[in-house]
């Protein structure tokens, strides 16, 4: 487990790499989708953090909605807007839905939200060890889910940013913002899409120094924290920006958090 290639960003934690034994489990071939969340919410009534708050982080060019919708820009990170009415069935705002999306994986769920509809499919996320392990497919020591090339024989296999982020997406790939869960070819465990696409919420509370004195047996994380792991990249990611696209590549947000390109996958008990 870790960057074998020491190409991560120092604070995110990559190293060191070390040896990580788990015991057999589950996980779903792809992340969660707008279909599978549509009935959860039907048979429960949930309501997600966004929808409860009313707004939620839109990419700029996705934005869908009117002027008044955009509550403020996120200083930091310019090219997120804090959009009003902006949640999981109007991800890119209120004049978004996806009616015609129904295999693309769900996105403005936050991590409390992914525990509500695991719990409810009697499925649980996945710890990040168990996350790294799937994801790598049995390629132990690559950079991608598929090999060392981003783009082998000139194709793409997954979905991420090209051309310049993040003003101007070529779209060489196809996709400005998700893709269907079984667009690019899966790895040989049979997972579609652990790189790109939307980041995928873990158990695993965060800590950059954790690797540092993580157990070798089935590793859970941090006993506490302030924001829970995330991992696999999205379709925002850019090596000029955020080259976490690679399978060791970590990253982390709040537990309350949701924007879109944030979504998960389940995992169980074997």
């Amino acid at each position: 487990m870790g960057d074998a290639f020491d190409e991560g960003y120092p604070g995110d934690g990559e190293l060191p790499v070390h040896p990580v034994e788990l015991p057999a489990f589950f996980v779903d071939a792809t992340t969660v989708t707008n279909a599978q969340f549509a009935t959860f919410v039907k048979a429960t009534g949930y309501r997600t953090e966004a929808e409860e708050l009313g707004v939620s982080a839109v990419f700029h060019l996705a934005f869908d909605g009117d002027p008044a919708d955009v509550s403020h820009q996120v200083a930091e990170v310019p090219w997120w807007l804090a959009v009003r009415g902006a949640d999981w069935r109007h991800p890119e705002g209120p004049h978004s839905d996806v009616s015609k999306r129904a295999n693309h994986p769900v996105v403005q769920v936050s991590w409390n939200d992914a525990e509500a509809y695991c719990a409810w499919a009697g499925k649980r996320l996945p710890t990040e060890a168990e996350w790294e392990f799937a994801a790598r497919g049995g390629l132990a020591g690559a950079r991608y889910a598929w090999g060392d090339e981003l783009t082998p024989r000139g194709r793409h296999r997954c979905n991420i940013w090209q051309g310049d982020f993040p003003r101007t997406n070529s779209l060489e790939d196809g996709f400005l913002t998700t893709a269907p869960v079984k667009t690019f070819a899966p790895n040989d465990f049979g997972l579609y899409q652990s790189a790109g696409n939307v980041w995928e919420w873990t158990a695993d509370w965060f800590a950059a120094d954790y690797y540092a004195s993580s157990p070798v047996a089935d590793p859970r994380g941090p006993a506490d924290g302030a924001t829970r792991v995330m991992r696999g990249g999205s379709y925002l990611c850019h090596d000029s920006y955020c080259n976490r696209y690679r399978v060791a590549a970590r990253s982390s947000n709040t537990p309350d958090s949701a924007s879109g390109n944030i979504g998960f996958r389940c995992a169980n008990d074997a």
